[in-house]
């Protein structure tokens, strides 16, 4: 294991792979999310039915627009999903969704006579209730580029094919992918909490594995301050309290030095793996692990 280790970070490390062909990966998620995981989907499969046993439980601390947890849940990769986000807007959308309230949504959705007009109109209205604001992130995540849902987003002017604020407003897909959910509803929890919590839960289970992917504000970059409501984050904290974890745990994670630092530190193993960012852009982030044995061996060290 050490010789391992050793390997990992004594060499510049450079992923072999090639970037997953998302629309390979069944689209499950009603988000448009900044920092999704779509493209990670294959290696949680990988990873999940590379174990003995199916795990009891599947914890998501930051799960934003919640593609690994959905695909857990849909695809039976766990017994059970708990899904954890603390953005407000973000959570009243789950809330909705889990609560069994997703059929009124699906419908709001359909029924939007979608206009630019309107959409500013809607948005300016303070919401009711938690299932008004759930129609309003929805809205806001489609119509606002990269779907950035934090202070100072800006609408779409151009978007796909010159449709400008329209271009990623699908209410029947939206609604068809809201409704789909309903047979997942008895595998699946949402709780609205900071991920420390959570931690401090279930620390001493065996039987419950966590995919942990929090928001990007280390190695000298901050786009974490622009996409997320919540971008403030002690990774060394995270660190810390994932070594503490009795059961399994994945991260992915900024591809930087001090993040491998980090990784060398608490005694992890790290690879990059091939992904593209929201421009299409081939970049690499890391796969952080106690152990990279059931990774295949696409992504290796350079020598």
């Amino acid at each position: 294991m050490r010789l391992v280790q050793q390997e990992l970070f004594e060499h510049d490390v450079q992923s072999s792979d090639r970037p997953v062909n998302v629309a390979s990966v069944p689209q499950r998620s009603p988000f448009r999310y900044p920092g999704g995981k779509t493209w990670f989907v294959p290696r949680l499969r990988e990873w999940l039915r590379s174990r003995p046993k199916k795990p009891k439980r599947l914890i998501e601390p930051f799960a934003g627009g919640g593609i690994i947890s959905l695909t857990a849940a849909f695809e039976g990769l766990a017994d059970s999903v708990l899904m954890i986000e603390l953005d407000d807007q973000v959570a009243s959308v789950w809330e909705t969704i889990f609560s069994g309230e997703g059929e009124w949504l699906a419908n709001r959705i359909r029924k939007f006579a979608a206009s630019r007009e309107s959409i500013v109109h809607e948005l300016s209205i303070p919401s009711k209730n938690r299932r008004d604001k759930a129609f309003q992130t929805i809205l806001k995540n489609r119509v606002c580029h990269g779907g950035i849902l934090a202070a100072g987003s800006g609408f779409l002017k151009y978007g796909e094919a010159g449709k400008g604020i329209l271009s990623r407003w699908y209410p029947e897909t939206l609604a068809r992918r809201i409704n789909a959910m309903n047979v997942i509803l008895a595998r699946m929890t949402f709780q609205q909490r900071d991920a420390f919590t959570v931690f401090k839960e279930f620390r001493g289970e065996l039987e419950t594995v966590y995919f942990i992917d929090p928001p990007y504000t280390v190695g000298g970059k901050r786009a974490g301050a622009r996409l997320y409501t919540h971008f403030q984050m002690d990774h060394e904290r995270l660190f810390q309290e994932c070594c503490a974890l009795a059961g399994d745990f994945i991260m992915t994670y900024d591809h930087t030095d001090e993040v491998r630092e980090l990784a060398r530190k608490y005694g992890l193993q790290a690879k990059p793996i091939a992904m593209k960012n929201t421009h299409h852009a081939e970049m690499t982030e890391l796969v952080i692990d106690r152990d990279l044995s059931w990774m295949s061996n696409s992504t290796r060290t350079s020598r």
